[in-house]
């Protein structure tokens, strides 16, 4: 099993403070390399933050309109290698 962490990435917008905005997925869901998981708020941007791999949501790490920093973990995405 792999795992992967959904890192929150360094904005660099001219906003003091980066917030989770909505969770697109639930836990427990699939996701796909890519694919929008999160949408973080940064002023007037939104931005979409794409799963790093194909896998499955497991874990959320920061709630709803709750502020992040760049490089901080949000959530966890497991892939279970066939056997």
């Amino acid at each position: 099993m792999r795992r992967y962490e959904l890192i929150a990435p360094d904005l660099e917008f001219d906003r003091q403070q980066i917030v989770l905005g909505l969770w697109l997925l639930k836990r427990g869901d699939r996701t796909v390399a890519g694919e929008p998981v999160v949408e973080l708020l940064a002023g007037e941007p939104v931005v979409d933050l794409p799963a790093p791999a194909d896998g499955v949501l497991v874990e959320k790490l920061v709630g709803e309109d709750k502020p992040v920093t760049p490089g901080q973990c949000l959530g966890i995405i497991e892939w279970q290698e066939d056997e």
